[in-house]
């Protein structure tokens, strides 16, 4: 099967589907999608200029009749081994960027998990991080 995304692209998809699940991306979720992208090591030679696109694309696909399981398709053919942590990884990081975790995120997430063979004890341990990282008094 030929790869039809890049990883960079598939890992977009990933914080584009779980900030798109509840069916709204909150002002916080997109910036936090940016900083991902414009700070994350994985992205250093992305062109961020391709961001605002990418994201369109996982949109147009996600409208369509399925699109979900398109995407996530396309995200477990183009994502390597060694990143599928890394792709739960910033999924986890949108979802919890806004301090609202609802039904269809956790549902998105569990998919997400199932796609890309997360072992549960690492996803434990992702979510956990996350959750430090945004807590606050």
């Amino acid at each position: 099967m030929t790869q039809t995304i890049s990883h960079h692209s598939a890992l977009i998809y990933t914080m584009v589907i779980v900030s798109a699940s509840d069916a709204r991306m909150s002002d916080v979720e997109l910036q936090t999608i940016g900083d991902i992208v414009k700070k994350f090591p994985v992205f250093g030679d992305f062109n961020t200029d391709r961001l605002i696109s990418t994201a369109q694309e996982c949109a147009a696909i996600l409208a369509e009749n399925g699109g979900l399981n398109a995407v996530l398709g396309l995200i477990k053919e183009a994502i390597p081994e060694k990143l599928k942590e890394t792709a739960y990884a910033v999924a986890v990081e949108v979802a919890t960027a806004d301090d609202t975790l609802g039904q269809e995120e956790l549902r998105v997430l569990e998919m997400l998990r199932h796609t890309l063979d997360i072992d549960r004890l690492y996803a434990g341990a992702i979510e956990r991080s996350a959750r430090a990282r945004h807590m606050t008094l």
